[in-house]
Order: structure tokens, then C-alpha cells, then sequence
């Protein structure tokens, strides 16, 4: 028998759609105080105004309903920066996603949907997509400094950007430690130095950003994406095979499992 969707049937702005408002709406505002374990149907029925065996029939569990408070809710609501500069990018990026899951309901919905997915396949699908979908619109932050010749043009875009914010992941979930600024500069500084020392190079022939109109070999010096005298230099100088001096012995090997 296949799973229901977290939330059910979509009937923009009938009951359906009230009744979803106000269920969710009970949700994040008990996030404000409470923990996901904390969180139970006849909570959420109480809060919200709507009957249990409805939320029950609907979501399912806690579970179902934190899933799709997710999908509205998301991280998605974090900006993306555009500073013109990939360092500064980073670490606007950093303090961001620390200021976002600072706020207790933030942190307590990760926390939550982390816990559903371990035990329910459609939560752990909705996790996995809404990720997904985020490390795909943030890492116009690595095609923009592509483009700029920041960084090489086969980046790992989307690797670059899971760098970033896993720290934040691990001291969330695992050490239970505070977002402070230390976290943040070096999260961001970690990832650049990686990004632009060619760590993340995929070595495919595609490319996080177009280089073909501007490294033809009538193009000046320091007009590419890849050349001049930016980190992404040594790529350029040797055909897009290798790096500044010293940078292969350095940086360290990735793996393609």
C-alpha cells in the first residue's frame, strides 16, 4: 500500500487548506517552547482547533505533520547572498544559516524532522529533497565566482556548499554546542580556502560556469574565469590540469565512492 503524502488533499483556500494552516501553525508555535519529543497528536489537536482523528487521518503521526511543516517552512527562508565576492559570500552565508537556526523553533524543527525521518520513509524523503533543493539554489554563490574566475570552473558547486554547512549540522545534532562566531568564520574561511585551491574540482569536462568566450587563446591575461592572478590561477597556466605551486602536495584527496 503506498504511504499518503504528509499533508492531504489540496483544496487552495477551502477547509483543506484551513485546516493545514491551522495544524501547522499549532506545530511552529509549540516549537517556540517545546521540544519535538514533547509534541504529541492531542497537543497539536488542542492548540489547533482541529480533531484528532482528522490530524491523525491526515498526517498520520507527528511525525507526518512535521514533514510538511518542513516543506513550508524549510530553511529556505535563509538569504543568499551577493556581495560580488566569493569570500564574503561565504561568511554572509555562515552567519546566516547561524542566526536561522539560533531561533529555538528553527533548531527544534531540525531537530524534529532529523528524528521523523529516522522512522518514517516519507519524512526521510521530504528531508532529503528539501536539502537537495537548497544546495541547488546556493550554489549559484559558486557559479557566480566561476564566472568572476574565483574559482576553477569545474567546481563542485554543490559540494562546496554541503562543506559550508555541515559544521553546523554536527555541532546541532551531535555536540549540542552553540553557533557562535567561531563556528561561523571558520566554516566560512574552510570552505573558501578549499574551494579556491581546486579541492572540489570534479575534473569533468562540464563546468560550473561557461569559460569558452573568455579562455580562448586571444584573451589578455587575467580576463578568465580561470586565469590571472587570482587563487584559480596555477589551473589556468597549466591547461586546467593542476595548481599554484604547492597546492597538489596540499590539498587532500577526495574520495568518489
Amino acid at each position: 500500500m503506498t504511504e499518503p503524502r504528509p499533508h492531504g488533499s489540496t483544496r487552495p483556500g477551502g477547509r483543506t487548506a484551513r485546516t493545514r494552516a491551522a495544524v501547522l501553525a499549532a506545530a511552529l508555535e509549540a516549537l517556540d517552547t517545546q521540544d519535538f519529543a514533547s509534541l504529541t497528536v492531542d497537543l497539536l489537536a488542542r492548540r489547533s482547533g482541529v480533531h484528532a482523528a482528522t490530524i491523525r487521518r491526515r498526517w498520520r503521526s507527528v511525525e507526518g505533520v512535521i514533514s510538511d511543516l518542513l516543506t513550508q517552512h524549510g530553511t529556505a527562508t535563509i538569504p543568499i547572498p551577493d556581495t560580488g565576492d566569493l569570500r564574503q559570500d561565504l561568511h554572509a552565508m555562515a552567519r546566516a544559516i547561524a542566526d536561522f537556526h539560533t531561533a529555538p523553533r528553527n533548531r527544534r524543527l531540525l531537530e524534529g524532522m532529523v528524528a521523523a525521518a529516522s522512522r518514517q520513509q516519507g519524512a526521510e524523503e521530504v528531508l532529503r529533497e528539501i536539502f537537495a533543493r537548497r544546495l541547488r539554489q546556493v550554489a549559484v554563490l559558486l557559479h557566480r565566482a566561476a564566472e568572476r574566475g574565483e574559482v576553477p570552473a569545474d567546481t563542485d558547486a554543490e559540494g562546496v556548499i554541503a562543506a559550508l554547512g555541515a559544521p553546523f549540522y554536527y555541532r546541532l545534532l551531535i555536540t549540542r554546542g552553540p553557533l557562535d562566531d567561531e563556528l561561523v568564520s571558520s566554516s566560512a574561511e574552510t570552505a573558501y580556502l578549499a574551494a579556491v585551491h581546486g579541492v572540489f574540482r570534479t575534473g569533468s569536462t562540464g563546468s560550473t560556469a561557461s569559460t569558452a568566450s573568455t579562455n580562448s587563446p586571444d584573451s589578455p591575461a587575467g580576463t578568465g574565469p580561470t586565469t590571472g592572478t587570482g587563487p584559480a590561477a596555477g589551473t589556468a597556466r597549466n591547461g586546467g590540469r593542476g595548481h599554484r605551486a604547492g597546492d597538489e602536495a596540499a590539498r587532500p584527496h577526495r574520495g568518489r565512492g
